[in-house]
């Protein structure tokens, strides 16, 4: 049976050669038959499948990995019960794999057990197709993952062997599995050595441990009766690799002194490199196939670590460049020693932490040119190092400061392999076996170079999958806004999650726009289809929407341009689109929808939660189609919720249940706002099925007191100048907000002096708001917006703006239908 390289495991060799005349002459002569392996985890499923199962059973590893173990394992099919012989020695009749067996796979058996099963394998060499299997079970107990462990094989090869001059097939019929402890037959040493190598891959640890709990609970072995017992050990089917080795000098020293190769070692050379190379194929195969399971940078860098440790180094360390590590581009050419490396993975044999002080994860480094980690980098080559010399290990630990490595690296063989892809050098993997290991050789060269050109591939992927993504969230990021949570007169939420399966980058988008008269406007959009063309739109649509709000334009109107603008700019995009303008002093929403999910509203006062009844419109891009607006009457402490329609659409689903969640969810009591749309998107988002953007955009909507505004009416006459003064300094002595009267005064006498200079008939209009700030509004009927000016030493006119944008936190104008609103904000004194 094979061990975790599956190197030169039963291949076509004669079933059970070790097992005939000696073995059962000599007890003392281990019995050597080709074993499967099976390996069950604590959920009944196959975690190891080796070549010999897959021979024995018929069943591929691809397909038996993961699959119940009942449904693989021979349970059923027992021998017929009209044999003329009891079969099974000893041991009785078994069922199948026997009772045992049968319950270790529920999680039932606490003791090793063995049998003996009559298959149907359609597809085994048998002519009728049937085999006889002999099996050893052990239970498995510690941290592990692995439960039980399987070991099978055919008796068929044993057929040939006649102990005591027996009939074949008759002393076929008396064998039966067995258990022996170390202590009740000779030849343990060599099963105890041999044990580690039937055993899947995994680390040292791992391998001791069960190796430990097959030697306590008994070797397997073979009763030709109840005297004699053959402890059984894997047979390779081709001579080990010492023996390969010393054969292969055999016939090299030979044809150096010009003598000629006896055939046998010829034939036997021939036949060893086939069986190496295959071992080296099945390696890069199964590698390949458990690595690159993941687009995450991260976790394919562990995948690649350890895929090699132990199989084939015990010590593999990985390093990537800088820049691969950042998801950034790195410069064309070859690097060179200013070139940083980060230590991305470490993964060893080795007693648990000897490693991590010395050479942590995490750590970056540049290595210089007489190092062969520079040699394999710039030329983009294996480099192999038979044994690190006392010298070389000085020169590769000056490298690493106080912290002496010699100890881990000296009389070690290393092998330094590129990872690289397109040309590309984007790391290396450093990769040392124990001393007494065998030394890397050249075949062994070209297996890394061929696992780090796959490797290389795959992190390239993952790089490239990283950047990209790292791309699309910023850009995704930038054309979202990042909305204050605090407005005039209401509190802002929101959220927006990617679509699962569509990456970062779509078309949905929410906005606030601030308004004059302490105004917010609020906006949700999305434009159909997906990807970097969607998102495009989305930013241009967004912006116009920004502009047009500035303009204070109404709702339906701000549709119709939205509209307009979408037709200039193509047919190829449609969009749709909810804009609201909520007014905290009036006590409502100014509303029009393009095609959009409706909102949803939440009572304060009784927490009735319903979709507002509004005209649909059609989408934007549509053209030539009217919109409508209505409005609606809120309360202080209402919440309105608008949000994309990737929320509530499920496929297969009426979108009426995810209105109705909606609708549910939003009314669910919160601690805040945040969580309030974190119970939203928890009701709608678990459902399932969601493949589409998500923009989700709460405010609740707090209103401002009548006592916090005051509002005043001065004619077109200079004189009304200095009552607006006074007006504005009492109101601010009668808020408690005497520290800003001083500046107040003076900017609301530079902006009525510019209203009555400037306006033609109606008067003029100032207006005081009291809330997170002081707002000071001044309206007139002169449609021509100010401007700040250069205003010279010996000039009359235009410093007044100067003066505003100077002293007031902000201030801004716009365009009303009577005129325009020049305004200003102050920051309230800390109370």
């Amino acid at each position: 049976m094979e061990n975790g390289t599956d190197r030169g495991t039963e291949r076509d060799a004669p079933a059970g050669r070790g097992a005939g005349n000696g073995a059962v002459a000599d007890p003392a002569t281990a019995g050597r038959i080709p074993l499967a392996v099976v390996v069950v985890d604590r959920d009944g499923l196959v975690s190891h499948w080796s070549t010999g199962a897959r021979r024995l059973f018929g069943v591929p590893k691809e397909d038996a990995l993961g699959c119940s173990a009942v449904d693989l394992l021979p349970v059923s099919g027992a021998l017929p019960d009209d044999e003329e012989t009891t079969p099974y020695g000893a041991y009785g009749t078994y069922d199948g794999l026997g009772p045992d067996l049968e319950s270790s796979l529920d999680g039932r058996l606490s003791y090793p057990a063995a049998g003996r099963a009559r298959l149907t394998v359609p597809e085994h060499d048998h002519d009728d197709g049937r085999i006889d299997v002999l099996w050893w079970a052990y239970p498995l107990v510690g941290p592990g993952h692995e439960r039980l462990l399987v070991l099978a094989a055919d008796t068929a090869g044993m057929r040939q062997d006649e102990p005591d001059g027996l009939d074949g097939d008759l002393a076929f019929e008396r064998i039966a599995p067995g258990f022996a402890l170390h202590t009740d037959f000779p030849g343990a040493e060599e099963l105890a050595r041999r044990l580690p190598e039937i055993l899947p891959s995994m680390s040292v640890d791992e391998s001791a441990r069960i190796v430990s709990q097959v030697l306590e609970l008994g070797y397997p072995v073979l009763e030709f009766s109840q005297n004699d017992r053959v402890p059984v050990t894997p047979d390779w089917g081709v001579p080990r690799r010492a023996e390969r080795k010393a054969r292969r000098e055999r016939a090299a020293r030979a044809a150096a002194q010009g003598l000629p190769v006896p055939q046998e070692l010829a034939d036997e050379a021939e036949d060893l490199e086939y069986a190496a190379v295959r071992e080296h194929l099945e390696f890069l195969n199964e590698v390949s196939g458990r690595i690159g399971t993941s687009l995450d940078l991260a976790q394919t860098i562990i995948e690649v670590s350890k895929a090699v440790v132990p199989r084939f180094t015990d010590v593999a360390g990985t390093y990537l460049r800088e820049q691969v590590v950042a998801g950034e581009g790195f410069p064309d050419g070859v690097p060179d020693t200013t070139t940083m490396w980060h230590r991305v993975a470490v993964e060893h044999t080795d007693e648990p932490g000897r490693w991590d002080d010395v050479v942590p994860v995490g750590e970056a480094m540049p290595f210089p040119a007489h190092t062969p980690f520079f040699q394999c980098m710039t030329s983009g080559q294996p480099v192999l190092v038979p044994r690190i010399s006392e010298e070389m290990g000085h020169a590769i630990a000056s490298q690493f400061e106080k912290r002496d490595i010699r100890p881990l690296i000296t009389h070690r063989s290393m092998l330094v392999v590129p990872l690289k892809a397109r040309n590309v050098v984007l790391g290396f993997m450093i990769l040392l076996r124990h001393p007494e290991r065998p030394l890397f050789n050249d075949m062994d060269r070209v297996t890394g170079a061929e696992l780090a050109a796959r490797a290389g591939l795959v992190l390239d992927n993952a790089r490239m999958y990283t950047y990209q993504e790292s791309v699309a969230e910023t850009l995704q990021d930038s054309m979202l806004p990042h909305i204050p949570p605090h407005m005039a007169g209401c509190d802002i939420a929101t959220r927006y999650l990617p679509g699962t399966l569509l990456g970062r980058v779509g078309g949905d988008w929410f906005d606030s726009v601030k308004l004059p008269g302490a105004r917010t406007a609020l906006v949700v959009g999305d434009v159909m289809g997906h990807g970097l063309n969607s998102a495009a739109m989305m930013g241009q649509l967004r912006t116009a929407v920004q502009t047009m709000a500035a303009l204070d334009l109404p709702p339906a109107q701000l549709l119709r341009n939205l509209d307009d603008l979408a037709q200039r700019l193509g047919d190829t995009y449609l969009a749709t689109c909810l804009y609201a303008v909520y007014d905290p002093i009036a006590s409502e929403v100014h509303i029009a929808n393009a095609g959009h999910i409706p909102p949803v509203l939440v009572r304060a006062e009784d927490g009735r939660s319903e979709l507002l009844d509004l005209p649909t419109g059609a989408p934007i891009g549509v053209g030539g189609v009217p919109f409508e607006a209505v409005r609606v009457r809120v309360e202080p402490g209402d919440r309105i919720v608008m949000c994309t329609d990737g929320l509530v659409e499920v496929r297969g689903e009426h979108i009426d249940v995810g209105l109705a969640t909606l609708c549910e969810s939003a009314a669910h009591p919160a601690a805040s706002m945040d969580d309030a749309c974190d119970t939203i998107i928890r009701a709608l988002n678990t459902r399932g099925g969601r493949k589409d953007d998500v923009a989700l955009l709460m405010a609740r909507l707090n209103g401002i007191e009548a006592d916090d505004v005051a509002e005043w009416r001065f004619a077109l006459d200079p004189i009304e100048v200095g009552r607006a003064r006074a007006v504005v300094g009492e109101q601010l002595h009668g808020w408690g907000l005497a520290k800003l009267a001083h500046n107040a005064e003076l900017l609301v006498s530079e902006l009525v002096t510019n209203a009555v200079r400037h306006s033609h008939s109606r008067p003029v209009e100032l207006r005081l708001i009291r809330g997170d700030t002081l707002l000071c509004e001044v309206d007139d009927d002169d449609h021509e917006l100010p401007t700040l000016c250069s205003a010279g030493p010996a000039d009359e006119f235009g410093r007044g703006l100067r003066v505003v944008s100077t002293l007031a936190r902000e201030w801004g104008t716009s365009r009303t239908k009577a005129g325009k609103t020049v305004w200003f904000e102050l920051t309230l004194p800390r109370r």
